[in-house]
């Protein structure tokens, strides 16, 4: 088995995100930490990082290891409640390492000489919070009426993807939305720029909001961008219609759309880096839009038809976002794996012929990346 990485935001109580989680699933400890030293430049830096083993056995190797200044390590309940696992545990504090400890509440008697920085419980086997492990965090999440009950309970948040979880029900888009439809459907078709503008200023706050984007870190240009027209100027029609999209992506004001934006930014720019070596530069918006927009329809409370009705995408972003195939599917489908499947990634990954290293590496990049603009 080769090394690979998953992973999944951690949020608290309002839903806000407060820490990234990466589990490596590897053969050794050994082999975890050698592949994640191959892929230390592109740690994503801009919030605490939970690091969950997998099924790895946990060793000394740990203490050896330089990992990252902002990542705190999970180690197994049954593990701490070992003499191995005492004086792993002692010897990483020692040196500084942060402790999260998983899968309590069987009766371990934990080292009562160790502080740890987190807990996270299985609600489905602990629906209360545990003490003496930090702070609570809940895992194995269904939905967000899960999350509600188990912040009732006292749990301080949780980490995984049950914020995807729901049904859609409206078949119309709101006002706000539909507006950066339409300045979107305008950029497709090559609309004068004036005409653009013109639209752009029906809505302050959204021409604001794209200027902010445009003028993000995470996208590194070498000037400021002072206005739409600037803009058109130094970017051409293809690069808005990108910043365009990242603009819909964010519109949401509902309390969980942070961590919905996140994990659409993050499929993005993921298929946007993987897909790289595989279509035309042309392309590579394309990948990032079907990435972003592969969560359209939760972030919006609209079905998918629904959001794809009002829009003039090309027929291969809109045949991945249905289902149907098209030569983005595959690495959409592979976006998703990255979230919590680590066998259908590697399978997925075996089909395409990408190297394992190459999905980590993207992986890394599109979390620090949808770090950067949520933070900006």
């Amino acid at each position: 088995m080769s090394v690979l990485l998953t992973h999944e935001p951690v949020v608290n109580k309002s839903r806000a995100i407060t820490a990234n989680r990466l589990i490596v699933h590897a053969p050794s400890m050994e082999a975890a930490c050698d592949a994640l030293n191959e892929i230390a430049s592109s740690w994503p830096m801009e919030r605490t990082v939970l690091l969950g083993l997998g099924n790895i056995a946990p060793d000394a190797t740990l203490v050896e290891w330089e990992l990252p200044e902002n990542t705190l390590v999970e180690l197994p309940a049954t593990f701490l409640a070992t003499q191995e696992g005492l004086d792993l545990a002692t010897a990483m504090h020692d040196k500084g390492t942060g402790i999260c400890v998983t899968g309590a509440g069987h009766g371990e008697k934990l080292p009562g000489n160790l502080s740890f920085r987190f807990g996270l419980v299985d609600v489905v086997a602990h629906p209360r919070v545990l003490h003496g492990i930090g702070v609570p965090l809940a895992v194995g999440l269904g939905n967000a009426a899960g999350f509600d009950a188990a912040v009732s309970a006292g749990f301080a948040g949780a980490t995984g993807w049950f914020f995807l979880n729901g049904s859609p029900k409206a078949h119309r888009l709101t006002p706000g939305h539909a507006q950066i439809v339409r300045v979107l459907n305008l950029v497709r078709r090559d609309a004068e720029v004036k005409e653009i503008e013109t639209a752009l200023k029906q809505d302050v706050a959204l021409s604001f909001k794209l200027l902010r984007y445009i003028n993000s870190a995470g996208f590194g240009l070498p000037v400021e961008i002072q206005s739409f027209r600037h803009a058109v100027t130094m970017l051409g029609y293809e690069k808005l219609n990108k910043w365009l999209s990242l603009l819909l992506v964010t519109a949401s004001k509902e309390p969980g759309a942070p961590a919905i934006m996140q994990a659409a930014i993050t499929r993005g720019r993921f298929m946007e880096q993987i897909g790289q070596v595989f279509f035309d530069k042309s392309e590579h918006d394309n990948l990032f839009i079907t990435g972003a927009f592969s969560l359209l329809n939760v972030l919006l409370g609209a079905t998918m038809d629904a959001v794809l009705t009002e829009m003039h995408l090309p027929d291969s972003i809109v045949a991945a976002l249905t289902g149907r195939g098209g030569v983005y599917k595959p690495f959409l489908e592979l976006a998703r794996a990255c979230e919590d499947n680590p066998k259908l990634l590697a399978t997925q990954a075996h089909n395409l012929g990408v190297d394992l290293q190459a999905i980590n590496r993207a992986q890394l990049a599109a979390v620090s990346f949808a770090d950067t603009l949520q933070n900006d």
